[in-house]
């Protein structure tokens, strides 16, 4: 089978959604003969009839269907791949990846990065970010589909380099009138008579309160579970459970939902996230400035 031709995926996913080659030839500007000759070939390699003339035009056949899909994934792969070697055209400019924790997310990194582009030598830098738990962020980061990771830092960082980053303290989050609202700091494990809200059983915060448990020979009641940390809030907000969650995301909204917040004694609340990466001296330019500008707001903050 011969290898794909990107112009003729492009242009066969373009008859598929448009359901007309006459009307391709329009907007490509190219003749229908050309393009039909194009997908004649492509049947021809892949051995199976890809389209079938309908009354105003054609339309893909079951194998089309699926080759329409895969074509898509394949051409938004050749995008993104122009997209990122242009940051080495340039120098600040291009597409940075960045995958980073639902916390730090929540917390000041899009603030960092908002600070970031509004720098006019940035101008032509674009950022994506991506939210995932710590430890699909070291892996997107030892597989290569991402530039920069933000994650905790005690995560299994073997073989990557890093920059500090922030940190955040974990609490204790009830509503203004709950019994444990009075407190000005606690242990984790007297929060364990009261039900609570958790998240994601694969995030790291329900990891930490999982051991954390388990250590102290008890168990956690959980009265419901959500998957983000503002949701977690308005749940506490009306009165089903205490959660916990990071200080920091907590604050902003205490004063709304009527929250009391009670930062945790245990050593381990208090947490540290990394700017993480493959190779400093590989990374693109435009994310290597994004890295030190993040590690540079964390030194200031």
């Amino acid at each position: 089978m011969k290898e794909l031709d990107l112009t003729t995926l492009r242009l066969f996913v373009a008859v598929c959604d448009s359901r007309s080659i006459a009307r391709v030839g329009e907007r490509e500007n190219t003749v229908p003969s050309a393009i039909s000759k194009r997908l004649a070939q492509l049947e021809q390699d892949l051995g199976t009839r890809l389209l079938k003339r309908v009354r105003r035009g054609v339309e893909p056949t079951a194998a089309g269907v699926t080759l329409c899909e895969h074509a898509r994934g394949l051409l938004a792969s050749a995008r993104r791949v122009t997209e990122d070697m242009s940051a080495y055209t340039s120098g600040a400019s291009g597409l940075v990846r960045l995958m980073a924790t639902i916390s730090s997310v929540a917390e000041s990194l899009p603030d960092d990065i908002a600070n970031f582009l509004k720098h006019p030598a940035h101008r032509d830098i674009r950022v994506n970010v991506q939210e995932q738990m710590s430890r699909d962020v070291v892996r997107a980061l030892r597989e290569g589909s991402v530039s920069l990771g933000i994650c905790w830092d005690a995560a299994d960082l073997t073989g990557l380099q890093s920059y500090p980053y922030r940190h955040d303290h974990l609490a204790i989050v009830t509503h203004d009138l709950h019994p444990l609202a009075g407190r000005q700091r606690m242990a984790f494990e007297d929060s364990f008579e009261f039900d609570q809200v958790a998240l994601p059983a694969a995030s790291m915060v329900q990891l930490m309160l999982g051991r954390a448990a388990a250590a102290a020979g008890h168990s956690i009641r959980y009265r419901t579970e959500v998957s983000t940390f503002e949701a977690a809030l308005r749940v506490v907000r009306s009165g089903l459970g205490i959660s916990v969650v990071p200080q920091e995301v907590a604050q902003p909204l205490a004063h709304i939902f009527k929250l009391a917040i009670i930062p945790l004694d245990d050593a381990w609340a208090q947490r540290r996230f990394a700017i993480c990466f493959q190779d400093e001296r590989s990374l693109p330019p435009a994310a290597k400035l994004l890295a030190e500008h993040l590690a540079e707001a964390a030194r200031v903050a």
